[in-house]
């Protein structure tokens, strides 16, 4: 659901980054308070009547008192990113989706850590600073990745972490295009390079949880750099923020299943089911958004899991996957912008 939300402050972060904070009224606090981790869809429609929707990560702390700020880097094209660095001012009014996403931590004792790329420190801060702020015996080593200096966001909140709690938040940062002084030497976090650096910094198998957050190249370079160190893969969390690279097939049906002829999708959101022809080439988000324009989404393009819905019957296939879980897809969850029918009936619960 969505509620309009007034912007109360816009602070510049970097050239082309800035974060959004945005004031929530009393009667909403419990419709917007989040875990640690989540993410929030930004909706706006353009003088054509066209309809914008973008996925944002909540980077400040979670507590009682509900605070929404994101940070927003332009992207190249990008409508809403363009909107937000060069119109939006404080006092206008946003459209909000209420919180969600699985990329969580849940505020306990341990030792976790997080690998974090360019704007995948967004879910990262709030994690980390929840963290600490509420786990006195917890531990967390953030280990990010930026282009230069001048393009990291968030340096200010980072190094206050580092000042309030120096003996238990380990930073280690790293640039890709330009030489420092002083740290690790420049250059990317690939696999080979996160192999050697990481049991140097922190005990790898002693670590609760790893959080891997940025572009699709690090994030997948970072988890098979894990995994040949022995980390069990329920112990990596993963949310990817771009995909430059061609999108991968993830199949979920039999295989060499051939999308039928023609196929209806019964799905059911908000207590309420409804049953619809689906059309050539069309997602099963598409043939749902037909018939109720209510249903969940933000990105359409496989990364934020906004459309995550149960597969109560019949079998489909998805274009790409990347961010439902293997355990969650095993468990029989899709992404609905996705996914395509491989039977002529289809069933989807949005409310599992």
């Amino acid at each position: 659901m969505f509620h309009p939300l007034r912007v109360s402050e816009v602070e510049p972060l970097t050239d082309d980054a800035v974060a959004l904070t945005l004031a929530v009224p009393p009667e909403l606090r419990e419709a917007f308070r989040h875990t640690p981790g989540q993410h929030i869809a930004l909706r706006r429609r353009t003088a054509h009547g066209e309809e914008i929707r973008r996925t944002y990560s909540i980077c400040a702390p979670a507590g009682p008192e509900p605070a929404l700020r994101v940070g927003i880097r332009l992207v190249e094209g990008g409508e809403f990113s363009t909107y937000a660095l060069k119109e939006l001012a404080v006092g206008d009014t946003v459209e909000v989706m209420e919180p969600t996403g699985r990329f969580v931590l849940e505020p306990r004792p341990g030792h976790f850590a997080a690998i974090v790329g360019g704007s995948g420190i967004t879910p990262v801060l709030s994690i980390a600073a929840t963290l600490l702020i509420r786990e006195p015996t917890a531990r967390f080593c953030l280990i990010r990745s930026d282009r230069t200096v001048a393009s990291t966001m968030f340096l200010e909140e980072v190094a206050d972490l580092k000042d309030r709690f120096p003996d238990r938040f380990q930073l280690v940062t790293v640039v890709s295009r330009e030489e420092r002084q002083t740290g690790l030497p420049s250059g990317r976090l690939d696999r080979e390079r996160l192999t050697g650096l990481l049991p140097a910094l922190l005990p790898v198998a002693e670590v609760d949880g790893w959080f891997l957050c940025g572009p699709l190249g690090l994030v997948s370079g970072a988890e098979r750099a894990l995994r040949g160190l022995g980390v069990e893969r329920a112990r990596i969390h993963q949310e990817i923020f771009h995909v430059d690279e061609a999108p991968s097939a993830v199949a979920t049906a039999t295989p060499g299943a051939r999308a039928p002829a023609h196929s209806t999708l019964t799905a059911s959101l908000g207590g309420r089911s409804g049953t619809w022809p689906v059309q050539e080439g069309e997602s099963l988000l598409e043939t749902v958004l037909r018939g109720r324009a209510d249903a969940p989404y933000a990105c359409k393009g496989g990364v934020c899991g906004t459309c995550r819905a149960f597969l109560v019957s019949g079998e489909v296939t998805m274009d790409r996957n990347f961010a439902l879980e293997p355990e969650e897809t095993d468990a029989g969850y899709v992404l609905a912008c996705q996914s395509h029918p491989a039977t002529t009936e289809v069933e989807l619960d949005f409310d599992r």
